[in-house]
């Protein structure tokens, strides 16, 4: 097993636009992302031998592109936590000398589709054929279906589960890059336009441009690069069924409870060594999810912890501090955008900087519920 603390990110960066950018191409936004992080760790493209990426510019393109000349690839694709993976097969490749210096990129205009795939119904896959024919298609009608028996097993209101918008947008009002910064409340959220049951517009993400990029390598490289490195405590990974209908149990994932603990169990700490949290939030039950199947909160507690601010700003545990994906950004795979906000909280760099951060656990899901990705990270090396 790779020792905890043993590999680093030492650049890391977003596109210098995010929301809506037309001029830009998805390999455009790869290579704009890409630049920014090697101008943030000071390097040249000759300097990186290790790419990672996933979607229509795959590593080749992406390598070409940038003129780099690889000698280690990860086109790894499980959807918005693909990213979480990456990092931790990086890790996995530069612990194994395959690598030495491993470049991570995101780039994806999913509101202007620029150059971008086209998203036909898949009749070959298993939810083409078992789900698409009786009606549900994509994320707002198949996430509704766990989600509603969540609520009623445990009890949740539909004012507590538009408790997670709220208070994401409360970050969201003090990081100048999000999309949407104005104050809501309970009362909007649940005023907002219904998309499909229980999930009004508010407790869904928005869709946007952008992307971003990582840059890892040794623990004993990295501090002769500019930035503060962020070092991998941990990882994990793990998937479920492509089928929302086939979830082992409506109110929790398996994915999540594969790959949280072992981030855990890897990364060798408790809950309450934990400082900033950030679970990838598309809709607005999932970091209820999150909470509870990582073990911060017992099952069916989440959206009462949530609902007396614990993760509010000013609470015990800051959980999407750059306003998530309901309200900084979502290009449709959102996690590059998690990671980014834990390696910035780590930094002391945060628009919303929250004192004190050491531990920074980064939670992703793919799909819906299909797959997950969690990264534990900490700007002290063990």
């Amino acid at each position: 097993m790779i020792k905890p603390g043993s590999i680093a990110i030492v650049g890391a960066a977003e596109t210098t636009e995010l929301g809506k950018i037309p001029h830009l191409s998805e390999i455009g936004l790869h290579a704009d992302a890409a630049l920014n992080a090697m101008k943030d760790a000071g390097l040249k493209p000759k300097d990186i031998d290790g790419i990672a990426c996933v979607g229509v510019s795959r590593p080749q393109m992406i390598s070409h592109y940038l003129g780099l000349t690889p000698k280690w690839v990860d086109g790894t694709g499980i959807g918005g936590c693909s990213f979480m993976l990456h990092v931790r097969h990086a890790a996995a490749a530069i612990h194994a000398g395959y690598c030495s210096t491993v470049l991570i990129t995101h780039g994806e205009s999913g509101r202007s589709r620029v150059a971008a795939m086209p998203r036909p119904p898949e009749p070959g896959t298993l939810a083409g054929q078992f789900e698409v024919p009786f009606g549900p298609f994509g994320p707002p009608t198949l996430f509704p279906m766990p989600v509603l028996r969540y609520m009623k097993t445990y009890g949740v209101t539909h004012e507590q589960l538009a408790m997670v918008p709220v208070i994401q947008r409360e970050w969201a009002a003090k990081n100048p890059r999000a999309l949407f910064r104005d104050p809501i409340t309970v009362e909007d959220v649940l005023n907002s336009r219904m998309i499909a049951y229980p999930f009004r517009i508010l407790q869904c993400c928005p869709v946007t441009d952008g992307g971003g990029a990582l840059i890892l390598t040794s623990a004993e490289r990295a501090k002769d690069f500019p930035q503060r490195p962020v070092y991998i405590l941990g990882s994990g990974e793990s998937v479920e069924s492509p089928m929302v209908s086939q979830m082992e149990d409506y109110t929790s994932s398996r994915a999540f409870r594969v790959a949280g603990p072992e981030a855990f169990r890897m990364a060798g700490i408790k809950h309450a060594d934990v400082d900033h949290l950030m679970i990838y939030d598309a809709f607005a039950h999932l970091p209820l999810f999150g909470l509870e199947d990582l073990g911060f909160v017992e099952r069916g507690e989440a959206a009462q912890f949530i609902s007396e601010r614990n993760t509010a700003p000013g609470g015990k545990l800051p959980l999407n501090t750059n306003g998530g994906g309901l309200s900084y950004t979502h290009t449709g795979m959102y996690g590059m955008f998690a990671l980014q906000e834990s390696v910035r909280q780590l930094r002391g760099t945060a628009p919303a900087q929250v004192p004190g951060v050491e531990v920074s656990v980064c939670h992703g899901v793919g799909g819906m519920f299909a797959a997950s990705g969690t990264v534990i990270m900490s700007n002290e090396r063990p």
